[in-house]
């Protein structure tokens, strides 16, 4: 499993790194700086590449437990070196790279702990560039907005990055500023549709609508650059769960908020890997309820997601209560989007695969003429659903690495199914 992962990781990445260059080539105003990001991306696909070719040149050299050596190794730089560009580089890139780090159960640990790094410790922007933008946004310096303003970041990420402050009533914020020329970077890995387009159509599933999901992802990734639809996302989250005993959203302070910078109350709290260490396993329970009711909690009561649920996003509290951040990337569906999606749960949690596949028909994931045998159907989408078929069920690492290997695995004998789902645009 995890070569049969690496290998078409790995591929995929140098797909993607193939076919970037070619915005090198287009018209555009950004044309220098696509060149730029591609290159960079070109070139972290060559290095894995020869570093696959080398591997390969000494394996017959070796035994098997060598062999097997060998293979983790260069897993475990992979890793590292995708995980160096793509922080360098911020943006989408990034966010890409912070997507894979909390699937990727079946790689070696250091190669998920190089990974990891992209949830919260990208490479910080200079102290004065920070300032620069808190300036440029909010007339003043730090020192002047704030009674104390600490210049080293306590977190960067994709967008932006963290500082810690208090203001001159005493409170205490986090202050979020957004890396300058982030904008136009994610304008050169979005700008063009067309590439976009034709990279997603080598890289997904044969049926898959790619105009609408690069157009929906454009959309989203964009309402990002604007810290004001953050805050007003984040407004809405803390109105819904205000009160709630276990789930905490941290409080928009709108007058310090612009469209680059958003500054919020200050939440102390455990990051992932620390909670994950030390949380004992009743707190760890605890905690795993409230992820699970606030991403579920969200969408069924109130048709809304936080749509990047990264490690990164999260602070953990001794009693299991957990502390949500980052809400840029937000989707809000309408009641007829919802309409036609959540029906399929009934049937599908009752084992009724001709009404399962029916309403995968209704909602678009499938084409009415898909000729598939509904129990097929059924045994590929209910693979998630696992845990809910019985009273009690145990999460761990396994779980998550067999069901994401099932659900991806295109040449496996769900081969039939997903060669033609739909993704609906909502």
């Amino acid at each position: 499993m995890n070569r049969r992962r690496t290998l078409l990781v790995s591929s995929g990445l140098l797909a993607a790194a193939a076919a970037l260059p070619v915005m090198a080539a287009l018209r555009d105003d950004n044309r220098r700086l696509r060149a730029t990001r591609a290159g960079r991306l070109w070139l972290v696909g060559t290095r894995r590449s020869l570093g696959y070719a080398t591997a390969r040149a000494r394996r017959p050299r070796l035994d098997s437990a060598g062999r097997a050596e060998l293979h983790q190794q260069f897993v475990i730089n992979t890793a590292a070196d995708v995980a160096s560009e793509l922080g360098q580089m911020k943006g989408v890139a990034m966010k890409i790279g912070q997507l894979v780090s909390f699937i990727v159960d079946a790689l070696p640990p250091e190669a998920q702990a190089a990974l990891a790094t992209l949830q919260s410790d990208a490479p910080p922007m200079a102290p004065e560039l920070a300032e620069s933008v808190i300036l440029a946004e909010l007339g003043h310096r730090p020192r002047r907005l704030f009674r104390q303003f600490d210049p080293v970041p306590v977190a960067a990420a994709s967008i932006g990055q963290v500082h810690r402050a208090r203001l001159h009533d005493g409170r205490e914020v986090a202050v979020k500023v957004q890396y300058p020329g982030v904008g136009d970077a994610i304008g050169a890995d979005l700008a063009n549709a067309e590439l976009l387009y034709k990279l997603f159509s080598a890289l997904t599933l044969k049926s898959l609508d790619v105009k609408s999901l690069v157009d929906e992802l454009r959309a989203r990734i964009g309402d990002e650059l604007d810290y004001r639809i953050e805050a007003a996302h984040q407004q809405r989250f803390a109105q819904l769960f205000a009160g709630h005993p276990f789930i905490r959203i941290p409080q928009v302070i709108p007058e310090f908020s612009t469209e680059r910078v958003l500054v919020t109350e200050w939440v102390d709290g455990q990051p992932w890997s620390t909670f994950e260490a030390t949380a004992s396993p009743a707190t760890k329970a605890v905690a795993a309820e409230v992820l699970f009711r606030f991403a579920q909690g969200s969408i069924y009561r109130h048709r809304t997601f936080n749509g990047d649920p990264h490690p990164g996003n999260y602070r953990f509290h001794p009693d299991g209560t957990v502390t949500f951040l980052d809400f840029g990337l937000v989707k809000s569906w309408t009641e007829q989007e919802t309409d036609s999606l959540w029906p399929l749960i009934d049937p599908l949690l009752a084992g009724d695969a001709p009404a399962t596949t029916s309403m995968m028909v209704a909602a678009g994931f499938l084409a009415p003429d898909h000729g598939l045998d509904p129990q097929q159907v059924w045994n590929y989408v209910s693979a998630p659903y696992r845990p809910y078929f019985t009273e009690t069920f145990c999460f761990s690492r396994s779980y998550v690495a067999e069901t994401l290997g099932a659900v991806m695995d295109v040449r496996g004998p769900h081969r039939p199914v997903i060669e033609k789902l739909n993704l609906p645009t909502s």
